[in-house]
């Protein structure tokens, strides 16, 4: 009888290699995709998902309200991501409390249309395209209609006096243009918004540390279907406060009649105030319900004195706006002196640890009560953009 060799032990490959190597790549491809639970800060978390291209699910979204689910502006702003992008995908349960959201490729384009319902401003949807269309592969030129002017978002004065110059400090070069046609208050709108942002391979990473002294105030005072008296009396209200301090201020005057001042009558008012280091800080006031003309001018006035105040590069309206430009900056360190942070900034500072794993050093300074934001910015750049 002939001796056979023993086998050696795992020459041959067990089957159960390929069954585990494939479990391990389909558990790493979940992983990708984040989990979050609730409605607060919807906007941010699907900007973050969109740029990082990570697929996101949100579940308990107001499941203990009495309406639950997403709410009317959540899915317009959706149907924005959508009408932008190629490939999206975008599901929800029956009852909306749960959401599943795929990112495309920002596609842009130009004769965009998108209809905002009147429950929210123009500006709660066009903040966050700013960002996104700056990474687009053609520029986006999109025109808005619905209410331009609400309590509870940017006004369109606003992006177009302080938003658009808070992003052209990271290294936009491209005109970003924003028209608005038509006025539109609350609670019917009829406001028109055309807007066209250009894209860019990438931004630059900034140092805002110095917001310098005030050297001018600005602004605008706008009625829709009101007497155009409203106007002077909103400006002569400002005017009394902010000429305590600087001389040189100026209020322009914007009487909307007709088809120009929308559906609804209602008054408003946005002013600037610009530093010998071009820092420009903002504030607006749009009154809820009946108001007096003077109280509005008034409100407005303290709170950009409000601003002044604390000490920041950027005003808290734009301090998420500035912390998202921040991190989409070049690998190299970015630093912004603010006031104090907002809620929604602590949000956003969380997310987008966990969507670009970018962690922001905070340190309070007690000389000027003021707060210094700096990171290391994760580097993206704009692949898609198609050249001239």
């Amino acid at each position: 009888r002939m001796a056979t060799r023993p086998k050696k032990r795992g020459a041959r490959k067990s089957p159960y290699v390929t069954a585990k190597g494939s479990a391990s790549r389909s558990k790493a491809k979940s992983s990708l995709t984040v989990k979050l639970k609730g409605s607060k800060d919807m906007r941010y978390r699907l900007l973050c998902a969109t740029l990082a291209d990570k697929p996101l699910v949100i579940s308990d979204i107001r499941a203990e309200a009495e309406s639950p689910g997403i709410c009317d502006y959540e899915a317009a702003f959706l149907k924005m991501l959508d009408l932008v992008s190629a490939g999206c995908s975008i599901s929800i349960n029956e009852t909306g409390t749960k959401l599943r959201y795929k990112p495309g490729v920002i596609e842009g384009g130009t004769d965009l249309k998108h209809d905002c319902p009147p429950s929210r401003g123009i500006g709660y949807y066009l903040e966050p395209l700013l960002i996104l269309g700056l990474f687009a592969k053609n520029p986006i030129e999109i025109t808005f209609t619905g209410v331009t002017d609400t309590p509870t978002d940017i006004t369109v004065d606003t992006l177009r006096n302080v938003t658009t110059h808070v992003i052209q400090k990271f290294g936009v070069e491209g005109k970003i243009d924003i028209q608005a046609t038509f006025r539109g208050v609350m609670p019917k709108g009829g406001g028109k918004v055309s807007v066209r942002i250009p894209v860019v391979k990438k931004l630059k990473p900034i140092s805002l540390l110095e917001p310098g002294k005030v050297k001018r105030f600005r602004g605008v005072a706008y009625v829709c279907r009101c007497s155009p008296q409203f106007t002077n009396r909103m400006v002569t209200s400002a005017r009394a406060i902010l000429n305590r301090f600087i001389p040189d201020t100026y209020v322009h005057t914007d009487h909307c009649k007709g088809k120009a001042g929308g559906y609804s009558s209602g008054f408003g008012i946005s002013l600037t105030a610009e530093s010998i280091n071009g820092t420009i800080l903002g504030a607006q006031t749009v009154p809820i319900g009946s108001g007096l003309p003077e109280d509005a001018g008034r409100r407005c006035a303290k709170l950009l004195c409000e601003q002044i105040a604390q000490g920041g590069c950027v005003d808290s309206m734009h301090q998420p706006l500035a912390v998202m430009l921040m991190v989409l900056s070049p690998e190299d360190v970015t630093r912004l002196r603010i006031g104090k942070l907002t809620k929604t900034t602590i949000g956003v500072l969380r997310l987008v640890q966990q969507f670009f794993g970018v962690t922001f050093m905070i340190k309070p300074d007690e000389e000027t009560k003021t707060v210094m934001l700096s990171c290391v910015g994760a580097g993206f750049q704009n692949f898609s953009r198609r050249h001239a």
